[in-house]
């Protein structure tokens, strides 16, 4: 694995996150494309939660603390990633940081083929950047193609961003947005008591493949698109929401929907487990939002990641 794909990954998964709680779109810029949060305490708390992250320890923790020493499942709580129009993107992390996890990362960084020790008003941060990046080839947003600025400069928190004038901002504003209204326009962010796992994504981000099939069909004709996996009294709720470009459309990529579950319950290399999930799948539509929602038995979800 190289520097890049090493760090970043680091970033995301090795620390806790943004702020403990679930996002709201209060938490996020105006202008913002795609957004993740993940809360890793809340996992570990919640009855639902529990059986995921076994399978975060197994499978990515784990790995990582193999691969770097870094033991992940002790520090980690919960993380927060956005992208934003004219800022790029930003990780912003929070938790009982230990020093020999910083110690590692910066070591780490200091390995890249460009590094450097920055400061803003006083306070320290550095910047990065590996060979290889690779750019996602599924959705066009801004992310650390050019490198990462990062500090440990904020209390209980590691900070990361695309850019050196987004690091400032939030050094500025002690890694916190100013509060906004939400509008027309603004991605939508769907929330729950017991929230596990948030994301969203302004639906023309996502390069459309052009094989004419029915993603293309469900992404030209979608705005927002968000989904939400939350703990419901011991099971696992997974919540959609699609904003369609008018009412009309949400009506009809709604049958494209059901008939896709349809095709798949009666389907004879459908597993027995995945159809009784199916049938218990509710899509409705509200003007142009079509929702799509399913509780799951938790150890199930863990036996899907596997396979």
């Amino acid at each position: 694995m190289r520097f890049a794909k090493q760090f970043i990954v680091m970033l995301l998964l090795a620390l806790p996150g943004f702020a403990l709680g679930e996002l709201t779109a209060s938490g996020l810029p105006a202008t913002s494309t795609w957004y993740f949060h993940a809360d890793f305490d809340e996992m570990r708390g919640s009855d639902a939660g529990k059986p995921l992250y076994a399978w975060l320890q197994r499978e990515v923790f784990a790995d990582v603390r193999e691969d770097a020493g870094i033991d992940l499942d002790k520090e980690a709580d919960s993380i927060t990633a956005f992208s934003a129009v004219e800022s790029g993107a930003v990780v912003s992390i929070e938790g009982d940081i230990s020093q020999d996890t910083r110690d590692k990362l910066l070591a780490m960084a200091a390995g890249a083929d460009e590094f450097d020790t920055l400061k803003h008003r006083g306070t320290t941060f550095y910047y990065a950047k590996g060979d290889n990046h690779e750019k996602n080839n599924k959705i066009e947003v801004d992310s650390f193609e050019n490198g990462v600025y990062f500090t440990f400069a904020l209390e209980d928190r590691i900070l990361a961003t695309s850019s050196r004038e987004q690091m400032e901002l939030m050094l500025d504003s002690k890694g916190r947005l100013p509060d906004r209204s939400t509008g027309r326009g603004t991605l939508m962010v769907l929330t729950a008591e017991k929230s596990l796992i948030q994301a969203g994504i302004q639906a023309d981000q996502v390069e459309d493949d052009g094989d004419g099939g029915w993603r293309s069909n469900i992404l030209k004709n979608t705005e927002q698109l968000a989904v939400m996996v939350a703990d419901a009294a011991g099971k696992i709720a997974v919540e959609t929401r699609l904003i369609a470009t008018q009412p009309e459309m949400a009506e009809s990529l709604a049958s494209i929907v059901r008939g896709l579950i349809s095709l798949a319950m009666f389907s004879e290399d459908m597993d027995p487990e995945v159809s009784q999930f199916l049938m218990g799948t509710t899509v409705d539509v509200d003007g142009s939002a079509l929702n799509i929602r399913v509780a799951l038995d938790p150890e199930s979800v863990v036996v899907a990641l596997e396979d």
